[in-house]
């Protein structure tokens, strides 16, 4: 049971790191499905945890930091979009200039309204998002792995984890079963043919860019609200970045989204339990074949037959070697050779592997991702 235990604890933890990149990469999705570029994820985040956080400390309220954080998101997304909508101008370029007017009017303003070195005050429980505990779930703690993954797994998270989640159907749902999603989608591809029908392009463009900026905004309070205590410099380290990665990755579509998602947080999740633990240069394999599965599983959403075996295998394999690191650790034919001799993990290269799974993926494994064809390119209306 210590092997499911320890099993459960990663698998929480995945969950939990997932949310922010989940949120981003479904914002992400809205706004390139309709033909805009966004650069700007993390920019647009990282506002949004500034704009909680101070928010929360000063009102001494989630709902208000929640509320705050989607407002400023939204802002930043149509400032976005008036650049590169109306005016026409180079997305890429103003979504980098958002990332870069975020990073520096958070630390500029935390300093000079809280004098804390750019971060907001530590807030106590009752002004951020708690955990929500689901029914049952005390009573069903002790059952065997039914139990043990209800209650440690699914029960325990923040509303704005389950919302994050429910975001992925409703995606879905929005994109290929509504009429705005097909409009949506119609504008990304050819908004030519949505402006014959008589349909605004702008005004569909706008309402995405709006989407992405709820949906930023809700990242960034989940980081300051719940992950955190408040509002840290720079607390999105990249992540709006391999949202963008996992969005490619996933080639726009909501539900892969979700799973490149949570093979980029299972990645985080293992590196922060292994970061200075020392490991048998045997032990080390674990990680490298988890940065294998975590490619090959992406695959299992794309139903591909022959990728879904190998992708099985290699769950298999990594399987195997995990029970030994997590709960029978090296057996005695290894513990007094060069293989078994500990090595302490450095923390610095724990901490890179998201970012190395990022660079991985994007040069082998993604294969050929067709982004729409209206992409990036500014809509003129012919007279």
């Amino acid at each position: 049971m210590e092997f499911v235990d320890a099993l459960i604890n990663i698998l929480n933890s995945t969950i939990r790191v997932s949310v922010p990149l989940l949120l981003a990469c479904l914002a992400g999705l809205y706004s390139e499905r309709a033909g805009v570029f966004d650069i700007g994820l993390e920019g647009k985040m990282l506002a949004g945890a500034f704009a909680a956080g101070a928010a929360a400390a000063v009102f001494g309220s989630a709902w208000i930091g929640l509320i705050m954080a989607v407002f400023v998101s939204v802002g930043l997304a149509l400032v976005h979009g008036f650049a590169s909508i109306t005016h026409r101008g180079n997305q890429i370029v103003s979504g980098v200039a958002i990332n870069f007017i975020a990073a520096g009017s958070t630390i500029i303003l935390g300093q000079a309204w809280f004098q804390q070195g750019g971060r907001t005050p530590s807030l106590p429980a009752e002004d951020r998002f708690g955990a929500i505990v689901l029914p049952f779930a005390d009573a069903l703690r002790d059952v065997p792995i039914i139990g043990q993954l209800y209650s440690g797994l699914l029960s325990g998270h923040t509303l704005l984890a389950y919302l994050a989640f429910l975001a992925v159907p409703f995606t879905w749902w929005v994109l290929f079963r509504t009429r705005f999603g097909l409009r949506l989608r119609a504008v990304g591809e050819n908004p030519a043919a949505v402006d014959t029908a008589g349909i605004s392009v702008s005004w569909l463009r706008y309402r995405a860019v709006i989407c992405t900026g709820v949906l930023t905004g809700l990242a960034g309070c989940y980081m300051a609200l719940s992950q955190n205590a408040g509002f840290v410099k720079d607390m999105t380290a990249g992540r709006g970045y391999i949202a963008l990665a996992a969005l490619i990755f996933a080639k726009w579509k909501p539900v892969p989204a979700m799973f490149a998602c949570l093979l980029f947080g299972f990645l985080d999740a293992l590196s922060i339990r292994l970061q200075g633990r020392p490991l048998a240069v045997f032990e080390w394999l674990p990680v490298v074949v988890a940065v294998l599965v975590l490619a090959g599983l992406m695959t299992i959403a794309r139903w591909k037959p022959l990728r879904s075996i190998i992708a099985a295998v290699l769950v298999g394999i990594a399987a195997a070697w995990l029970v030994s690191v997590f709960y029978g650790g090296l057996t005695a034919a290894f513990q007094n050779s060069v293989l078994g001799a500990p090595i302490r993990v450095p923390v610095q290269l724990m901490q890179a592997l998201p970012y190395i799974l990022t660079v991985i993926l994007l040069a082998g494994f993604i294969g050929k991702a067709i982004p729409p064809r209206a992409g990036g390119v500014p809509y003129v209306k012919e007279r």
